[in-house]
């Protein structure tokens, strides 16, 4: 290491801050279902998730080359352009956060390195085909992949657990949740804290203390890390709430099936070196897993409003991020600037989200404020239900009580209480 000023300390420190609020605000990603459907209690669920980020951050250093050396032209970049694409990650993810959105911290932190890198450099500085074909794309394609194969996994299960004791396979599948969620946790590990260290590398890069092309240091692979296990280990409850009990109510089968699939498109793409949203992919898991249960209901309010934040995501960061690059050009006071409003942005939003407190203790209750009321199943919701097989023991209970039903409905002689 050449040389270590104090610009590239500050990018170092607010991308492990931005690695934090990857966690907390992805922990839903991985134990929102598995903590609604009762398979572990909230604060067991995020220690574990938060233990199996740490390993699969060592596990692979593909996505980390794809940030760092393959989205942006790391030749005209310096530091102070990766702290404002930093900025602009950071407060997307808190702001999405404070209203319970499940919106891609993989996206704020591609949006608003292109915003940062367009505004310092041109439209030249960002590699359009790695950005179509390793962001935008998968973008597209992760929930659609995710919610397909979860809605097909929920309709296998009920068919093959139709027969089996109710009680004896809801237990099993509260086993399977757990180790997928544990398999979701480890591939969140492999995609989301390679990203921090696709950006520190890079950070280093610019600023002269590596050299082009290398792979991120043994450092920058423990401090991403630790960072995003943390930021997991508090959980991003307002978040676990939407995505455990806002879009759909799952059972035991349907988290299994969600996770499952939602870890398989993961693991892929980190294979492939693709910068994916896990946040895209287990969202269209739940919704699929949700569509894949006879009577299940997809809330598409809430899904609206997050399929709009997916939208926003990309350009609302980049947005930030360029106009943090415009005033830290400025000078060392531009920065100082960027970096004190970044602080006190913050610390407001912290502050407004105490006044409706989501925590471990009312995660999964109904009561709390801003919890999410029974919407009617609209038309997709009703067009898919009709078609999927009844959940476990449901058309044995209505053959049994057909011929009661029938009974009930004859008409009924006059009693004698009735007559006097």
């Amino acid at each position: 290491m050449e040389s270590f000023s104090l610009i590239l300390a500050i990018v170092v420190v607010t991308a492990l801050a931005f690695d934090f609020t990857n966690g907390f605000h992805d922990t839903a990603n991985a134990m929102a279902t598995t903590i609604s459907t009762g398979a572990l209690k909230p604060k067991v669920a995020v220690a574990m998730s938060a233990v199996l980020n740490l390993v699969g951050a060592f596990l692979s250093v593909e996505v980390a080359n794809t940030i760092s050396k393959g989205l942006v032209d790391e030749t005209g970049i310096r530091p102070e352009v990766i702290f404002a694409a930093l900025v602009g990650a950071i407060l997307w993810n808190l702001l999405t956060w404070l209203v319970g959105l499940p919106s891609s911290s993989s996206h704020a932190l591609m949006g608003g390195l292109i915003g940062a890198a367009v505004a310092s450099a041109g439209i030249g500085a960002v590699n359009g085909d790695v950005l179509v074909t390793k962001v935008l794309l998968p973008a597209i394609a992760a929930p659609i992949v995710a919610g397909l194969a979860a809605l097909l996994a929920s309709r296998m299960t009920y068919s093959l657990g139709r027969k089996a004791d109710g009680k004896a396979a809801a237990k099993g599948y509260r086993a399977g949740q757990i180790a997928s969620a544990g398999l979701v946790s480890l591939a969140h590990g492999t995609n989301d804290a390679q990203k921090t260290m696709g950006i520190i590398t890079l950070a280093l890069i610019a600023g002269g203390s590596l050299a082009p092309d290398s792979d991120p240091p043994v450092w920058v692979i423990l401090s991403a890390g630790l960072a995003i296990a943390l930021g997991t280990y508090l959980g991003g409850w307002r978040i676990i709430r939407t995505m455990g009990k806002g879009l759909t109510d799952l059972q035991p089968q349907q988290g299994f099936a969600a996770q499952t699939s939602a870890a398989t498109v993961i693991l892929a793409s980190s294979h492939l070196g693709f910068s994916l949203s896990t946040t895209h992919s287990v969202s269209g898991a739940v919704m699929g897993a949700g569509l894949g249960r006879k009577g299940g209901v997809v809330r598409w309010s809430t899904a609206t409003r997050m399929f709009v934040a997916w939208g926003l995501t990309l350009p609302a960061a980049a947005l930030v991020a360029a106009l943090a690059e415009w005033v830290c050009r400025l000078g060392d006071w531009g920065t100082a600037l960027v970096a004190v409003f970044l602080v006190a942005s913050s610390f407001a939003i912290w502050r407004i989200s105490r006044r409706e407190v989501v925590d471990h203790t009312n995660v999964i209750d109904d009561d709390v404020v801003g919890a999410q009321q029974p919407e009617p199943a609209g038309v997709v919701t009703t067009a898919m239900a009709a078609v999927s097989p009844p959940p476990t023991g449901v058309a044995e209970d209505l053959a049994a009580t057909l011929p009661a039903a029938a009974t009930t409905s004859e008409p009924k002689a006059p009693s004698a209480a009735t007559t006097v």
